[in-house]
């Protein structure tokens, strides 16, 4: 069975985020794409108080610079399709006030008829925290617990009530609803996050930096559910941040998705192979303009689907 695969939008600051979302979304869908995301950055600090990640010394990519908002770009690309899943790879959630991001992501499952993929993780820029968090960078955890706690009440039957550190709501009838329970999909890369994941998440968004460092992860989590008896399925979505480049990549140096649409054909070819069957394929930093980005995502689909991914 082929893998599915998914492209992200069009977000930095060489698109026009009015027109070229909706047409890129349009023809990821015709070419045979199966579902959309987009990604937050809410700021870009300068000078940074942190490296890339968290890690000392590694600069911030430039097209950090300008990011569009990632609910309003999905919403852009909801009216534009018909059968695209929307999912986000990830948003911040503690960004955000989980009773307003939990209205907002029910209200656009209701616009897109039932589309919707709510991709969650906890960030790691302490500037962006600083500028609009909710809580503390050390509370991160305890406020996505609570978003994930506040979206299955908001969007589950009325009466509404909920009584939590940050949202309080005694009795209320709270619509619309989503057209069907809104999958939740969870980043994850340690123990603690991965029980989160096994015991209140629908799937998990892991970054494809290596097969090794991925397949580990994939073991550890599958063997962490099966350790707490959940017999439901983990959807895991591997987010590939391409680094394409004109001509193959030969050096020692070469890292995962880096260099020609064949090497990372062949990349994608690797991580089938140890059980990842969906793809999230990022080429927008690359591409100068939408309809580069356009034209690469469809060499990349048929090469995929010819490589038997």
């Amino acid at each position: 069975m082929a893998a599915r695969l998914g492209l992200g939008l069009p977000q930095m600051r060489q698109y026009s985020l009015g027109s070229d979302v909706p047409d890129v979304a349009r023809a990821a869908e015709r070419l045979g794409y199966e579902s959309l995301w987009v990604f937050e950055r809410a700021l870009f600090p300068e000078p940074a108080s942190q490296g890339l990640y968290g890690m000392d010394g590694v600069p911030w990519p430039d097209e950090y610079r300008n990011v569009a908002d990632p609910l309003v770009t999905l919403t852009l690309a909801a009216a534009a399709t018909e059968r695209a899943e929307l999912g986000s790879s990830v948003l911040v959630a503690p960004l955000h006030v989980p009773f307003q991001l939990a209205k907002a992501l029910a209200s656009l499952d209701v616009a897109s008829g039932g589309r919707v993929l709510a991709g969650l993780g906890t960030g790691w820029s302490l500037d962006e925290y600083a500028a609009s968090s909710v809580r503390p960078f050390a509370e991160r955890g305890k406020v996505l617990d609570e978003i994930i706690e506040v979206s299955r009440a908001v969007w589950g039957p009325d009466p509404v009530v909920y009584d939590g550190s940050l949202t309080k709501i005694a009795s209320a009838v709270v619509g619309p609803k989503p057209v069907r329970p809104i999958p939740i999909l969870l980043a994850a890369s340690n123990r603690r996050a991965f029980r989160r994941l096994v015991d209140h998440a629908d799937g998990w968004l892991p970054a494809g930096f290596s097969t090794e460092q991925v397949g580990a992860q994939w073991r550890q989590l599958r063997e962490l559910a099966e350790e707490r008896g959940r017999t439901k399925p983990i959807r895991a979505v591997l987010r590939v941040n391409t680094a394409l480049e004109a001509k193959p990549h030969d050096g020692a140096d070469r890292r995962t998705f880096q260099g020609s649409v064949d090497q990372i054909v062949a990349d994608l070819v690797s991580f089938t192979e140890m059980g990842i069957d969906e793809f999230l394929i990022d080429v927008q930093s690359g591409a100068r303009d939408a309809e580069e980005l356009k034209d690469v995502a469809a060499e990349i689909f048929e090469k995929a689907r010819a490589a038997g991914v």
